[in-house]
C-alpha cells in the first residue's frame, strides 16, 4: 500500500503526521506541496475523497487569504480552487492519502483513520501531547 502525504516540513501538524505515518510501519511518498502543487484535478479528487468543500480546505494563517478577500461568499468553488492553485500555501495540510481514503490530518493523529497499520504505540507529538494508538 501506498501512503502519500501532501507536506509542509514547516509546520509542526505536518511533520507529527509524517513521524506517525513512518512509526506506522509505512514510508510514504511525500509531496512538498509548496514546491509541487496538485493540479487542479488532483485537487478537485483529494477534496471529492475528503468529502470537503474548496472553502473548507482553505488556509487563513499565514497565507495571503485576508487580503485576497477569501472569506467573501461571492466566490464560487472553482474560484476558490483557483486561488488555492495560484497560491498553494492557502491549501490546508497536511493530507494523507491511502487505500482507505484521505483525510486533512489537523489535529495530525486524524493520519491514523487512513493507515493500513494504525497501531503505532505511544508516540509523543512535538509540542509534548501524547497519543496512544495500539
Amino acid at each position: 500500500m501506498t501512503v502519500t502525504i501532501y507536506h509542509n516540513p514547516k509546520c509542526g501538524t505536518s511533520r507529527n503526521a509524517l513521524a506517525m505515518i513512518r512509526a506506522s510501519g509505512e514510508e510514504p511518498e511525500i509531496i512538498e506541496y509548496l514546491q509541487t502543487p496538485p493540479s487542479r484535478e488532483r485537487l478537485v479528487e483529494l477534496l471529492g475523497m475528503m468529502k470537503m468543500k474548496p472553502r473548507d480546505l482553505l488556509r487563513r494563517k499565514g497565507t495571503p487569504y485576508d487580503e485576497l478577500g477569501l472569506d467573501d461568499p461571492k466566490w464560487r468553488d472553482d474560484e476558490l480552487i483557483d486561488f488555492m492553485l495560484a497560491h498553494p500555501i492557502l491549501i490546508e495540510r497536511p493530507i494523507v492519502v491511502s487505500e482507505k481514503g484521505a483525510v486533512l490530518a489537523r489535529p495530525s493523529e486524524k493520519v491514523l483513520d487512513v493507515l493500513p497499520n494504525p497501531d503505532i504505540g505511544t508516540f509523543t507529538k512535538e509540542d509534548g501531547e501524547v497519543v496512544r494508538r495500539g
